[in-house]
């Protein structure tokens, strides 16, 4: 890649990195706002789940908006506001404020980072050299998550306000890089298209409630859960209905044609469910029974964070060795073992007893999550990678959502008291949830195994068969489109 290239994925990575290191460390700050802010423990769950609900609801809009308006000016624009509105709850002084900002700085990673990922996915070429890259991002991802748990707790240590401005000093940097080094493209041809209006806001709507309704289970009865997910699934039969008639859908559906594609987006969704609640399991049983604090359990996770080393150095050559669908079975297999060997988690657990899981799930990570987004975006249309990498943040959040839901519903139901022993029991029945979705997702991707691959310069790419003369409904393969 030229210097050129390697500035502008350098500018892209910082993005990812701030949105993982930004969730992180709010993560472990949680307690020091709640007693500053006064906050009962319902309305701090806000501050997360109005992140969630921003950046899960308004993904798919953010991706086509970046291939409708032009990558480059969606980035920086909602660069721009993820920056104001990170400074702004620094500044909250009650709860309301600093939810209010949470949302709307969640619906700017949901515009920011699809137009990020359809940047390298359309800026470099399909092959070695855009796996590379987007290894290279995933890494990065994933660095951010495991550097903002420590860097979060330091920070809630001198004051949780330094939480959010932290983050405002490094977007300012990004965005500085970004005027500079991101190439301007000249707007996107919209001849004979539009906005799909109808069909953005049935969607938005539909996740929205599909987001809350799941984040809201374990807090409310399960007649006003079924309630709001089903107003949910409504919507999402109008959107369908409304993309099958729509001269200029938000979303082709004929996209979904694409086995790779499919396979991607459940599996994604699924391991972000099983890696988000075994997370929470883990900082539970921590803080909880074992009473470490929260630099003691950022410490702890850290080597999670291995990922962000072997993304871009071990992955990569497994990838061109093995191909992308196996190592990303491979992924999913190891971080069923990974949850497996923390069931029976007891109550005088060293850390080294705890280690394997930890490492394990680390490698886990580095194998599938980059691989994922490959399979996701691979064989797209180049005037359709912004929906592509929306539809993958999209079930990257809801599994997110999802497993966060079940793994505090099915720990709540299990514990029987306050007990050690009590408490246990719910730590490991709920340890049940992630170890279930890994296993399901590795059945969905085996599928990819049993179709050719093939190996552009050594380097497979999953499972893309040979590709019919495209039609208005058939995916268009990248190379078609140059």
């Amino acid at each position: 890649m030229s210097g050129r290239a390697w500035g502008v994925l350098f500018v892209l990575c910082g993005a990812i990195f701030l949105e993982g290191i930004d969730v992180a460390m709010l993560n472990v700050a949680l307690p020091s706002i709640r007693e500053d802010l006064e906050m009962s423990t319902g309305m701090l769950q806000w501050v997360m789940s109005a992140y969630v609900l921003g950046y899960g609801g308004f993904m798919l809009l953010g991706g086509r908006a970046a291939d409708l308006f032009g990558r480059r000016q969606m980035f920086v624009l909602w660069l721009v506001v993820f920056l104001l509105f990170s400074g702004l709850g620094g500044f909250a002084t009650e709860g309301w404020m600093l939810i209010v900002a949470r949302f709307v700085t969640g619906v700017a990673a949901a515009f920011m980072t699809p137009a990020g990922l359809s940047i390298i996915t359309t800026g470099f070429e399909e092959g070695p050299q855009r796996n590379k890259a987007l290894l290279v991002y995933s890494g990065t991802a994933a660095g951010g998550f495991s550097i903002g748990l420590v860097v979060g707790g330091l920070l809630a240590a001198v004051n949780w306000r330094w939480v959010f401005f932290a983050p405002v000093i490094l977007t300012l940097l990004i965005l500085v890089a970004a005027l500079v080094l991101i190439p301007k493209s000249p707007r996107p041809g919209r001849a004979g298209q539009s906005v799909d209006l109808a069909g953005a806001l049935s969607v938005t709507g539909a996740i929205l409630l599909l987001v809350f309704g799941v984040e809201r289970a374990a807090h409310t009865s399960a007649a006003w859960t079924a309630g709001t997910v089903g107003a949910g699934l409504v919507l999402f039969l109008v959107f369908l209905a409304i993309e099958r008639r729509s001269a200029s859908p938000l979303v082709r559906l004929g996209i979904f044609r694409s086995g790779s594609l499919v396979r991607a987006n459940l599996a994604g969704m699924l391991f972000a469910a099983g890696f988000f609640g075994f997370q929470f399991i883990a900082v539970l049983y921590l803080q909880e029974l074992r009473g470490w604090s929260t630099l003691q359990t950022s410490f702890a996770l850290i080597v999670i964070g291995v990922d962000a080393i072997l993304s871009p150095t071990l992955t990569p050559r497994l990838v061109a060795r093995f191909g992308n669908a196996r190592v990303i079975f491979a992924g999913l297999l190891l971080a069923a073992l990974s949850y497996a060997l923390f069931l029976p988690v007891g109550a005088d657990w060293t850390y080294l007893a705890m280690f394997p899981s930890l490492i394990i799930l680390g490698l886990a990570f580095s194998l599938a999550y980059g691989p994922l987004t490959i399979a996701a975006t691979d064989g797209v249309a180049e005037e359709e990678q912004g929906v592509a990498g929306g539809l993958l943040y999209t079930s990257f959040q809801f599994g997110a959502a999802l497993g966060l839901s079940f793994v505090a519903a099915v720990n709540i139901a299990a514990t029987d008291g306050t007990s050690p022993a009590a408490l246990l029991d719910g730590y490991r029945a709920a340890l049940v949830v992630p170890l279930a979705a890994a296993l399901v997702a590795a059945v969905i991707s085996a599928f990819g195994l049993r179709t050719r691959t093939h190996t552009g310069a050594g380097v497979g790419v999953g499972d893309t068969a040979p590709v019919p003369a495209p039609t208005p409904d058939t995916a268009v393969p990248a190379e078609a489109a140059r």
